[in-house]
């Protein structure tokens, strides 16, 4: 005899998920992964009590590995969101929704703020000042600034990255040459920061955040242009992924 949670719920479980999960783009697979399946959870897909897909199931649908389909589903454990069961009935099961410090203190943030606008106008600016860089060329000494910010993140402890990955960012806002960009950014990045202080550091997110900002820094000093407004582009789809999970 079947219990509950067993293999016969989850073909009504998939079909309530068929229009949320989708296959995710190659550049930000984790952070997409992680955005879809928090609104699963979040939009009370599957009701607390109930078992989410199985892996293969779940890592089919969005297109991505069971290992990263692990990560994801690791930091839904680590934000109390989901439980792993083992056993002949096992699997990631949904909790029942808590609220944490980080949700109520990251709510109250939200008054007044548009995020959709703030990350819109943030992929903008950005992706502007990367091709101004880019196609303007840096001098040597300007070249040194971004290389040793770059630098600086890749050393920072995690209590520090957030600081030193603003401070790549602006960087780059002041090297496009635009005071008028750079005042811009610096006003959306501190709203964007009072966000992203109100969520998890992800080792895997911050690991793939390093490999684009590699990416990004030599794409700039190599004066391509087209290649540092895509890969900053991506960058800010990454975030915003992130924060549009979390947000719920």
């Amino acid at each position: 005899m079947s219990q509950p949670g067993a293999e016969q719920g989850t073909p009504d479980v998939g079909d309530r998920l068929a229009s949320v999960l989708r296959p995710v783009r190659a550049g930000n697979g984790f952070e997409e992964a992680l955005e879809q399946v928090l609104q699963v959870v979040r939009l009370g897909l599957v009701p607390s009590g109930e078992r989410l897909p199985a892996e293969r199931d779940l890592a089919d649908r969005l297109g991505i590995s069971r290992v990263t389909l692990r990560e994801v589903l690791k930091v839904l454990q680590e934000q109390g969101l989901v439980e792993a069961r083992r056993g002949r009935y096992g699997g990631t099961f949904v909790l029942p929704r808590g609220h944490t410090t980080g949700e109520d203190e990251l709510r109250r943030r939200l008054k007044g703020i548009d995020v959709e606008d703030t990350l819109r106008f943030r992929e903008v600016l950005e992706v502007g000042a990367a091709g101004l860089c880019a196609a303007h060329g840096l001098t040597e000494e300007q070249a040194d600034r971004l290389r040793d910010a770059l630098a600086r993140t890749h050393d920072a402890p995690l209590t520090e990255y957030r600081r030193l990955d603003t401070m790549l960012h602006l960087t780059l806002a002041e090297l496009s040459g635009s005071p008028s960009l750079t005042a811009q950014y610096a006003a959306v990045r501190a709203t964007l920061n009072d966000l992203l202080d109100c969520i998890p550091l992800l080792v895997r997110n911050l690991e793939h955040s390093q490999q684009q900002h590699t990416a990004l820094v030599e794409a700039v000093l190599d004066e391509d242009a087209e290649a540092s407004r895509e890969i900053m582009r991506e960058h800010c789809s990454g975030t915003a992924a992130l924060l549009r999970g979390f947000l719920g």
